[in-house]
């Protein structure tokens, strides 16, 4: 016990029920266009009002579209998802940032950017990767419609208590490697069912030289470990990222926090139900093969030759490979892509862009290939051409959309056409994810960058990466 993850979680304990849950205290809920209308339904139906409206903030991310913002949506369902996310934001006295609001873009990039989300708090929202927001040293997962309700109506959970895991990944990264690529390893080693029923402590040297950016892709892929969230301890880090955000506290008010924070880490003496090591320099950049996150290689590796060597069922192995067009035993490098993907709650911030337009300046487009480069939200669109990031991908034959969730799955525009092949910066590489048929190779910025301009698979080192 004596870990991070018992102090916050017992600081927020209302109550525990006898051979039941425990009711947790929210401090902050998220809602998007996709899972919140049957909870504003039901609590309409029922004559409820949100407990507390100025814990719960709302906007539409899954839906957008990432160009002509300023037009109607094409598509009814989601024109209706999100018109609907609106109105019933006004109906409940609800903070709203709807599309083109300079506030707007993925909730999940948003809400620490604006430093809604802060050390030591519990965050929900009805989407898997909430657990991004665990790098701000917060206790933050998914939950159901039902359970966004029950949130809605009394800031309270109904929720058993996970076991806890302390992964610790010490050395110095390799030139090249990324967080992205330290989280794809990790779903190697561990499988994506490997942390299921755990939350996740990331510790160790790596973790704590890696910028507040990287730490939210790192604790944003924490969920495809099958862990119920991911989070780091706050430090020096984490102040410097929120001091001046339009949320964080201010004043004496953010001394007072900052000396609250620092005592939120584990002790010393503090025990985990599973710990974990592993050496940074066993990573590489990595590049998914399979229909799952945890079926991926180094980029100089070969495919695993058998299901045993990829930790995967024989069935699942076969059926992946078949899917994704490749052989047991075969390299990736080399490979012809078709569409890159640089954006989602994973890598749509401005450190992933500036990774990008690193390895693309001075460089062209790959002939016939088409690149989607999606910001996470309005105000990483402002960065990227404050700091002339634009121009230089402009000069390279790439264009920045509007921000959104885009191809990180099939529910706006973005779709990519079913056999191609698109290297994605995004989470998940599921059948169909980006769209019926497509293929999904995730890898990090770097390696999409490098893919963007040579039009084939290739090691970002190999061009100064």
């Amino acid at each position: 016990m004596n870990t991070l993850f018992d102090k916050i979680w017992d600081k927020h304990v209302v109550q525990i029920v006898d051979d039941g849950p425990t009711q947790l205290y929210i401090d902050r809920l998220y809602c998007h266009e996709v899972t919140s209308p049957q909870a504003f339904d039901s609590m309409r139906s029922r004559g409820l009002k949100c407990f507390r409206p100025g814990h719960i903030y709302c906007m539409p991310d899954h839906n957008t579209p990432t160009h002509d913002q300023d037009k109607p949506i094409d598509d009814p369902v989601s024109a209706k998802q999100v018109s609907t996310l609106a109105r019933n934001a006004e109906e409940f006295g609800l903070t709203h940032y709807g599309m083109l609001n300079p506030s707007n873009g993925i909730i999940h990039v948003v809400g620490p950017e604006k430093g809604l989300s802060l050390p030591g708090m519990t965050i929900v929202c009805g989407d898997s990767h909430t657990s991004t927001h665990g790098a701000m040293g917060a206790v933050a997962f998914g939950i159901g419609t039902s359970e966004v309700e029950m949130v809605m109506a009394s800031q309270c959970i109904l929720q058993q208590k996970p076991k806890s895991m302390r992964i610790s990944i010490n050395g110095k990264l390799q030139h090249g490697v990324t967080p992205k690529d330290v989280a794809l390893y990790l779903m190697a080693q561990l499988t994506t069912s490997g942390a299921t029923g755990y939350f996740v402590e990331y510790a160790g040297d790596v973790v704590r030289s890696m910028t507040m950016e990287g730490r939210l892709t790192l604790c944003n892929l924490s969920i495809e470990m099958g862990a119920r969230g991911g989070f780091i301890a706050p430090d020096e880090v984490t102040f410097a990222y929120l001091k001046g955000k339009e949320y964080a506290p201010k004043g004496e008010a953010w001394d007072k926090a900052v000396a609250y924070w620092r005592t939120l880490k584990s002790g010393d003496d503090a025990v985990f139900d599973k710990e974990l090591t592993f050496n940074a320099a066993d990573i590489e950049p990595r590049i998914t093969y399979g229909t799952n996150p945890g079926m991926g290689i180094g980029i100089t590796e070969a495919i695993p030759a058998t299901a045993a060597e990829a930790k995967s069922p024989e069935q699942g192995f076969r059926k992946a490979l078949d899917y994704m067009g490749f052989k047991a035993g075969e390299r990736l490098l080399g490979k012809p892509v078709d569409y890159v993907f640089l954006g989602a709650c994973t890598n749509g911030r401005i450190e992933d862009f500036r990774a990008f337009a690193s390895v693309v300046r001075g460089r062209r487009k790959a002939a016939g290939l088409t690149a989607w480069l999606v910001p996470g939200s309005w105000a990483v669109d402002r960065q990227i051409r404050e700091e002339g990031l634009d121009k230089v991908l402009e000069a390279a034959g790439f264009s920045i959309r509007q921000p959104g969730c885009s191809a990180c799955l099939a529910m706006n525009d973005d779709k990519v056409p079913a056999g191609k092949y698109c290297l994605s910066t995004s989470n998940r590489n599921f059948e169909g994810r980006q769209g019926p048929g497509s293929r999904t190779l995730l890898c990090s910025p770097l390696v999409a960058a490098a893919a963007a301009v040579t039009g084939v698979i290739t090691d970002p080192r190999t061009l100064g990466a």
